[in-house]
């Protein structure tokens, strides 16, 4: 029997995010600077490596897999990877997360293909705001992505917005509303320190789970814990008289490391054991020197490297000089 995937504290390591490029056609302020230098295309893993690491990890425990850039739309070819990910016996979910701008073209295809999961960025409803936190995309297009998944069948679909203060955080209750009446699930997410940015100071703009919270409850009543999840970090909630379900994901006010059930693959190979943390595996130079074979006893190696959680301190210069967009977001 093979030996299951688990860390030196005894969590099941059940979920891996990929990062198919860490391209991106939009430069959002919390996610990477202006100017960006992007990685050389013939670094990236090829599908069929993707393939391979994902096939050799099922059988010891992985059950979810969620695609991620920068921006995975802009990777050529992507219902094809889908669909041979999504035919590999054993993987329950394949999902995917995307800023939604070439959604409205791709969103049919990824479907038929066999992705059943999605999750779409939208920070503002205000197509002038938009702008501006992006620095380069156009609001339009991401709702026409929107139109176009709402009218598929998806297992689980939700938005995510990262609110900053005094940014978005007057449309908390709006971003919420809007995503329930395209049936969607809607997440809040804490702004994290990854990579140097000088567009804004993240302590000061950094609006607590804990305040989202509230602003709902003050527009809705009491919002009621869900003991559901969707096999990330998102603590539930469910709405009064509404069938969806509101997401906060708190890395600062409500640290969920200690159920942490994932582990991230860069775009260039690497094998992040935590996102706070730059330890790392290089599965790229395992696969390409010693071949598939190779992959289940170096992660499981790595996993006892696996720290008990991440460091996040606003207050404190950035400690990791990797953008998200390098992390897979």
């Amino acid at each position: 029997m093979t030996a299951g995937l688990q860390d030196a504290y005894g969590r099941a390591i059940t979920y891996l995010r990929i990062s198919l490029t860490d391209r991106c056609d939009f430069r959002c302020v919390y996610c990477m600077s202006e100017s960006m230098q992007f990685l050389p295309r013939h670094d990236l893993l090829s599908f069929e490596e993707i393939v391979a690491v994902v096939r050799a990890l099922i059988p010891a425990g992985l059950r979810k897999v969620r695609l991620t850039g920068g921006e995975p739309l802009l990777r050529r070819d992507l219902p094809e990877l889908v669909q041979t990910l999504a035919a590999l016996p054993g993987l329950q979910e394949l999902a995917l997360t995307t800023n939604g701008s070439q959604l409205a073209r791709w969103a049919t295809p990824l479907h038929r293909a066999g992705l059943n999961s999605l999750n779409i960025s939208l920070d503002s409803l205000q197509a002038e705001r938009f702008h501006r936190l992006t620095r380069s995309g156009q609001l339009a297009d991401v709702l026409a992505g929107i139109a176009a998944a709402a009218a598929l069948p998806w297992a689980r679909r939700r938005l995510n917005a990262l609110i900053l203060r005094g940014r978005n955080d007057d449309e908390i209750v709006a971003l919420a509303e809007f995503a329930e009446a395209q049936g969607f699930d809607m997440a809040y997410i804490e702004e994290m320190p990854l990579g140097q940015i000088e567009e804004h100071d993240r302590a000061l703009q950094q609006v607590p789970s804990t305040e989202i919270l509230a602003t709902l409850e003050q527009a809705w009543g009491k919002l009621t814990p869900l003991a559901w999840g969707s096999g990330g970090p998102a603590r539930y909630f469910q709405r009064p008289g509404a069938r969806q379900r509101i997401g906060l994901i708190s890395p600062h006010s409500h640290n969920f490391c200690d159920d942490c059930n994932r582990v991230r693959l860069t775009a260039e190979g690497r094998l992040l054991l935590c996102l706070g943390q730059e330890d790392a595996l290089d599965l790229r130079a395992v696969l390409r020197q010693q071949g598939e074979a190779a992959v289940l006893p170096a992660v499981q190696q790595a996993l006892q490297r696996k720290p008990a959680g991440h460091t996040f301190n606003l207050e404190q210069p950035v400690q990791l000089r990797r953008h998200m967009n390098m992390t897979g977001g």
